[in-house]
């Protein structure tokens, strides 16, 4: 009891001091969409694909060229996101099941000891209503969405979850084959959309702040989908796109894509309806990079654009991952940054805005002083570092070490001059190579070195 009320103490303290300072304590809206590549959207070089909703958000905020996902797929990196840890140090570095522990402390739970109204809305995957991961028990007020990562497949799944209870789907039945739909009526993304404007309205107004995490799983295919049908990209119709000589599955890509983009823009309309844009940090990534699953081809709209690989490599192309930033008034519109960043840092940035502490265990650095317009006060990472198996990644500066298999030799890249990693200069900069190989290393072994 002691320890709870000292730890209470300083939480208040931290919070005082903030709020003393001028700390902003903004409301946040965090969307992350799920296998969206680096070059689909028309702000990172997308010439197709149409997302002048993103686009604008971008001319009117900050632009990350340099920001990287968590892991090359969807579980890990939601749990980098939510811990402030890398894969070298999280209880898993690959798709495997895994339930959020009592002991895992997430951003959720540190801004709702803020004050913050904390939501979660969309695909979840760490844990469900039987054991310690549910996003109630992880920090957050309220959820809505997908609890289990391969139901979050289906896009007209027979229900979804409203924190402890299932909320049905008209019209919705499954077939004969797993997260395959037989008949299709009610689109989860609509409906998650919808859950989270009213989240906003609810909040948007209160005294306090709120936290909004949107995990929309668009453009995500349905992986079974693809493999009965030979078309995972469900959406209801294929909007401007229909009539283009494509194959289905590209048409469904493209209007996953630019449906996705209508409803940020439907965000940010609300935000401005509620007169609380100055108060808002609205923040765009994707988990991952685009996949080449469904029926979709990574090369049909350039998904990666100038980046090598896809979603499962850790090359950037399955990495690095848009990511904008949105704060009128703070944010100086049509910026870019390229310090490089991670899902990882996330924990300390939402807790430097909130005026907590960060966990003392953590491998981020906030990239709070880029947001606020102060990027002399930005500090720098070593090094970033990602595992899957036995394969593994660092960057260091400009320098990127790719390890792309278990007994296989270590590759050197420059991305200040070759972003999509086909020159190998490890036989040329042995020391460069050997310093790299030392933090792959170093991060394998736990140690905690940001």
């Amino acid at each position: 009891m002691l320890r709870l009320l000292g730890v209470l103490a300083y939480l208040v303290v931290a919070i005082t001091c903030a709020a003393a300072k001028g700390a902003p304590r903004p409301n946040i809206i965090y969307i992350m969409t799920d296998d969206l590549g680096y070059g689909d959207l028309g702000c990172y070089g997308q010439q197709v694909i149409v997302t002048p909703h993103i686009d604008r958000l971008a001319e009117g905020g900050l632009r990350f060229t340099d920001h990287y996902a968590g892991h090359t797929v969807c579980r890990p990196s939601r749990l980098v996101l939510w811990s402030g840890l890398h894969t070298g140090h999280t209880p898993i570095d690959d798709n495997a099941p895994y339930t959020l522990q009592t002991k895992d402390v997430t951003v959720a739970e540190r801004l709702k000891a803020a004050g913050y109204a904390t939501g979660c809305v969309g695909k979840w995957a760490l844990g469900d209503i039987s054991n310690t991961g549910h996003p109630n028990r992880k920090g957050f007020d309220y959820f809505f969405g997908y609890l289990d990562q391969s139901a979050a497949h289906n896009y007209y799944p027979p229900y979804l979850w409203r924190n402890m209870e299932q909320v049905e789907l008209p019209g919705n039945q499954l077939g004969e084959h797993k997260n395959v739909s037989s008949k299709k009526v009610t689109y989860s993304h609509d409906v998650i959309t919808d859950d989270a404007l009213e989240f906003i309205r609810r909040h948007g107004r209160e005294e306090n702040p709120f936290l909004l995490h949107i995990h929309w799983t668009i453009p995500h295919t349905n992986n079974e989908a693809g493999r009965v049908e030979g078309d995972g990209q469900e959406v209801p119709d294929y909007g401007r796109y229909a009539d283009r000589d494509w194959p289905n599955p590209e048409k469904g890509f493209a209007a996953m894509v630019t449906r996705m983009d209508g409803d940020v823009g439907r965000i940010v309309s609300l935000v401005g309806e509620l007169g609380i844009e100055k108060e808002t940090l609205i923040l765009f990534t994707s988990d991952n990079g685009p996949h080449q699953e469904g029926g979709h081809k990574v090369d049909f709209f350039d998904s990666n654009g100038a980046l090598r690989g896809h979603k499962r490599d850790l090359y950037d192309g399955g990495i690095r991952v848009p990511m904008i930033a949105y704060w009128p008034g703070t944010i100086e519109p049509g910026t870019t940054t390229d310090h490089p960043s991670a899902f990882w840092d996330w924990m300390p940035t939402a807790c430097e805005l909130a005026g907590v502490a960060p966990p003392d265990v953590a491998d981020g650095i906030s990239y709070g002083p880029i947001l606020l317009g102060q990027p002399t006060e930005q500090k720098q990472h070593e090094y970033l570092y990602w595992s899957r198996g036995g394969i593994e990644a660092v960057r260091a500066g400009s320098w990127k070490a790719v390890r792309p298999g278990k007994g296989r030799p270590v590759e050197l890249y420059d991305l200040r001059d070759d972003i999509g990693e086909q020159h190998d200069l490890a036989a040329r900069h042995t020391n460069v190579l050997q310093q790299l190989t030392a933090m792959m290393q170093a991060a394998r072994n736990g140690q905690q070195r940001p």
